[in-house]
């Protein structure tokens, strides 16, 4: 099957989107951007062309798993297999370090310690791919760091060791970890993973994997955008801009789109696009991340919360509290001095974002204000609280008839505008060796 890959390097997360030669979806993959972007977009894809075999796996199996319940055991085990990869070469790094010379007095403390989170950490991945509990995170490094300090916490209060030493171990390789390509090799990984689903696999299923497994999914072309895509690894004549794929992917989306909000970890983009999903005009915020996604990003920190607790929260407040600033650099600041003034959490995430949506706002105006159907797309599209808010705004400012879009998939959006551009490209006869 030939297809087209579309990339989204953005400052928080790397997004993939590839299609067919018809130009539909057929695999999404998304990884968290990291100090090296190469990896980034290499994972990013790979996870895009497992996602599209898996699509390719379900339909195959058609009747045979009508309610989709083996399908869906067969992917949790493969994220378990990957789960592993991951939790062995981080083990590796740590142990490795454990062995320098800078943890000779405490050494012994320190190699039981990584012994006992080897096997907590494998326990906790069974538990979160094939048990009751739900990932928290679709990254790699927010579960073994969640299981690392949790654990790393509960030995250092049992035994004299140094909390700090644990986490700067781990901190060190966590980051050679995660610069460490996935290997990409699906076939061996979802083979590994269906034995241990052996009882409810029959041998003509087992034939049918094996067959998606050997597929071949030739890309013929691909387009980078993103806040990064200056770094991408790719031809100058396959990189596009944020604008023009948001714009496109948004119409791809919702075909009646006139105009898109983006709101990313580092930028918020307000775009008008005409009838064919070309921008019209468009404003985005400076280079500063205050009102992005990057700002909430910091706020979870200070608040010791996850990104996703804060929307929930913010929306149990009563009231809100008027927020002076939404720079990140003085974030922490009046975020203590909030507190230290009796003023309840909750309360100030509210005001939060508010005054996030008010500076989106103001950006929309600029570009020529909302016309039906408004789109939002980005990372803070699946926040909860930002969504009540900004339909709030939009209602007080451009009346009840104005339809907003929010679709699950909406990070995306960059990514399959981008890919749109890569399958445009191919029908037009220009094709480019896919990197």
């Amino acid at each position: 099957m030939k297809c087209v890959v579309g990339i989204d390097l953005g400052s928080t997360t790397t997004k993939a989107v590839i299609l067919d030669d018809q130009g539909k979806i057929i695999g999404r993959g998304i990884t968290n951007s990291r100090s090296n972007y190469d990896v980034a977009c290499d994972v990013a894809r790979t996870e895009a062309y497992i996602d599209a075999r898996f699509g390719l796996l379900g339909q195959r199996l058609g009747h045979l798993d009508s309610d989709g319940h083996l399908l869906a055991r067969l992917t949790k085990a493969f994220r378990l297999q990957q789960y592993l990869q991951q939790l062995n070469n981080l083990n590796q790094r740590m142990a490795y370090w454990a062995r320098g010379d800078r943890y000779a007095d405490c050494r012994t403390e320190l190699e039981d310690f990584l012994a006992h989170f080897s096997q907590e950490a494998e326990a906790y991945g069974e538990r979160l791919f094939l048990g009751d509990e739900k990932p928290k995170s679709d990254f790699f490094r927010d579960l073994a760091g969640f299981c690392y300090n949790t654990e790393a916490a509960r030995f250092c209060e049992e035994n004299e060791m140094s909390f700090d030493v644990l986490l700067g171990i781990y901190d060190k390789s966590i980051l050679e970890v995660e610069n460490t390509p996935l290997d990409k090799g699906f076939g061996r990984q979802i083979r590994t993973a269906y034995t241990r689903l052996a009882d409810e696999v029959t041998g003509s299923i087992f034939a049918m994997v094996d067959a998606i497994a050997d597929e071949d999914l030739e890309e013929v072309n691909a387009v980078g955008t993103g806040y990064g895509r200056q770094r991408l690894p790719f031809d100058k004549a396959q990189i596009r801009s944020e604008i023009l794929c948001h714009g496109l992917g948004a119409h791809a989306m919702y075909p009646n789109t006139a105009t898109v909000l983006d709101i990313g970890g580092q930028d918020t983009k307000a775009i008008q696009v005409d009838p064919s999903g070309l921008v019209t005009s468009f404003q985005m915020n400076d280079r500063c991340a205050a009102g992005c996604g990057r700002y909430l990003g910091y706020i979870a920190e200070e608040m010791n919360l996850s990104l996703p607790e804060l929307g929930p929260l913010a929306q149990s407040a009563a009231k809100a509290v008027k927020i002076n600033s939404t720079c990140t650099v003085f974030a922490g600041a009046e975020l203590r001095d909030r507190l230290s003034d009796g003023q309840k959490r909750e309360e100030i995430l509210l005001g939060l974002h508010r005054a996030i949506m008010y500076r989106a706002m103001s950006l929309l105006a600029r570009s020529g204000g909302i016309s039906n159907e408004f789109t939002f797309t980005g990372g803070v599209a699946k926040n909860a609280a930002a969504v009540e808010v900004l339909r709030e705004l939009v209602t007080e400012n451009y009346g009840e008839g104005i339809v907003l879009n929010i679709n699950p998939d909406s990070i995306y959006t960059g990514a399959l505008g981008a890919a749109l551009f890569a399958h445009r490209d191919v029908c037009a006869g220009h094709l480019l060796e896919a990197v």
